[in-house]
């Protein structure tokens, strides 16, 4: 368990008040940033906007405080958004608490049996496909606030809303529009005049004053939610087995995009400080902050990547920043939050359009479209179109096991058996051109095997045909990095071939996982320890010794 340790403990071995006046500083300017977007992204989860508040406070200061990041910074992000949303129509608060719950105990799971490094193993096309399809999603489920459309019906997913939108575009309320789209030109046009106040903070106050100045007919959260400042208060849900069951695909899709996302803002952030991570403790960390966020009201929450990137770039360099931007979130969820009923609903729409662009990796899309083999790009479409039109479990499902079979195809297409030319068969070419053949006894037969052996190329070993002249039959494996029980059967089946036809069968230079794999089964007693060779000239040797005619020694 040593090296399951916080980076809050390592890095206060070598702590400066220097550091701890940059790292105040960083957590202020940071939990400035995560205000707003806490709040719109707790809208668009369909939950009350404290919720998005209670998230970036629990979750955000225990992931800072157990994290194996030095930088990260945790709370609710927009990958959760429709997934939170679905689940709360589907099973109210009290499901959505008890798949974050069990996704808090998986994640913890995951980091004590140390499968930090495991994520890596999510290929890029399917992350992307993801990503982009919950920012498409996002952006959909937007419309209606940002246009101040009324919807007939209370749709649920992606396509639904937009028939609705379409359905309904009559009811468009043009202040609505103005609003959103003021809001959205300062979010764009802001940073680049002014870096340190962050623009979606300036948007919702310009908004906010328009609104309540000029008395516009423009919905604000007041209007749809009663805001609350009171303090997050610990409540364990009723969790029954039943629940238990219905929730647990959502609970495994929080867990594994929570892993996903945070390690991935691991990643980027380490390359932004040149330090390392501990995989597996951040998974802890993401594990329990998740788990305390539901029972103290809280949605799903994992690493932020915009959030963490401020952080760095303003100087935070241990965790108290993360555990101070909470501290300061607290502070304004006590005494200001109340004002939060003034937000425009457009205005919130408008960040969440620009979260969703900044997340859609847009760029990265069309060049793996554009680049990638039409394989690579398939994953990608198809990722993308199940996320977009059917939901995120659907897609991360289909996409996994479409890549890796695809990547059993080409493993399978590498995997190659063939013959050696031999000394007697050879022709010499027209421009008199030789090249240099070990020799090889006239009633010896070698095939090299090269490539992994597994269940996707198995067949090629039973496929390797047997000379009736020649009654020794060596396997070069010199190039077989791993084999399978699949793999192992055929070449069971192959050495019971051999003995019918009165072959002798020698295996040669054999890796040490395709050996263990045979010694485990005892096919090295099958076939005989003598004829399991070191090398390729150690196993002609012995096929010399192998009398021709009888095929004993």
């Amino acid at each position: 368990m040593k090296d399951l340790t916080p980076q809050l403990f390592l890095s206060m071995k070598q702590y400066s008040s220097k550091q701890f006046t940059a790292d105040v500083i960083s957590g202020i300017i940071v939990a400035i940033i995560a205000l707003p977007l806490s709040i719109a992204l707790a809208l668009a989860s369909g939950v009350t906007p404290e919720q998005g508040l209670y998230t970036a406070i629990v979750a955000g200061f225990i992931i800072s405080f157990l994290g194996g990041s030095k930088v990260q910074i945790a709370g609710p992000t927009a990958a959760f958004a429709t997934i939170v949303a679905g689940i709360v129509l589907k099973n109210g608060m009290e499901g959505l608490a008890v798949a974050t719950i069990l996704a808090g105990i998986l994640l913890i799971v995951m980091g004590v049996l140390r499968l930090g490094s495991l994520i890596r193993f999510i290929p890029y096309t399917i992350t992307t496909g993801f990503t982009t399809g919950i920012a498409v999603t996002i952006f959909i489920g937007q419309i209606k606030d940002f246009m101040g459309i009324t919807f007939l019906h209370s749709p649920v997913e992606t396509m639904e809303k937009l028939r609705e939108v379409l359905a309904c575009m009559d009811t468009l309320n043009p202040m609505a529009v103005l609003i959103g789209a003021l809001s959205l030109a300062i979010l764009i046009i802001w940073p680049r005049f002014v870096k340190k106040i962050p623009p979606s903070l300036v948007a919702v106050i310009a908004a906010a004053a328009l609104v309540k100045g000029l008395d516009l007919k423009v919905n604000t959260i007041g209007d749809l939610y009663t805001i609350s400042s009171s303090l997050p208060v610990f409540h364990m849900p009723h969790i029954t087995f039943g629940l238990i069951q219905k929730v647990m695909p959502d609970a495994l899709t929080i867990a594994v995009l929570a892993a996903i996302e945070s390690l991935l803002s691991c990643v980027v952030a380490d390359g932004m400080v040149g330090g390392k991570h501990n995989s597996n403790m951040e998974l802890i960390a993401q594990g329990a902050g998740n788990a305390a966020s539901a029972l103290f009201g809280g949605i799903p929450a994992t690493g932020a990547i915009a959030r963490t990137a401020a952080n760095i770039k303003n100087g935070g360099r241990t965790p108290l920043a993360g555990m101070v931007h909470s501290v300061v979130l607290l502070l304004v969820l006590i005494f200001l939050m109340p004002y939060a009923a003034l937000i425009p609903m457009p205005a919130i729409a408008a960040i969440l359009f620009m979260v969703a662009y900044n997340m859609s990796e847009w760029r990265e899309f069309i060049d793996v479209v554009k680049t990638s083999p039409k394989s690579d790009a398939a994953v990608l479409l198809i990722t993308f179109f199940l996320t977009v039109v059917f939901d995120l479990v659907l897609a991360i499902g289909v996409g996994l096991v479409l890549a890796s079979l695809l990547f059993m195809k080409r493993m399978a297409d590498v995997s190659d058996i063939y013959g050696w030319k031999y000394a007697e068969d050879y022709r010499e070419g027209e421009d008199g051109e030789r090249i240099d053949l070990k020799p090889v006894p006239v009633h010896v037969m070698v095939f090299e095997v090269s490539g992994p052996m597994f269940f996707g190329a198995a067949d090629k070993i039973a496929q390797i045909p047997l000379d009736s002249r020649k009654n020794v039959l060596i396997l070069r494996m010199r190039s077989v990095p791993a084999m399978d029980a699949t793999a192992l059967n055929s070449l069971k089946k192959l050495n019971g071939r051999c003995r019918k036809a009165h072959v002798t069968m020698i295996v040669s230079h054999v890796n040490e996982q395709p050996m263990s794999v045979m010694a485990k089964s005892g096919f090295d007693r099958e076939i005989g320890h003598d004829n399991i060779c070191a090398s390729i000239d150690a196993a002609l040797l012995r096929a010399s010794a192998i009398d021709r005619s009888s095929g004993s020694v």
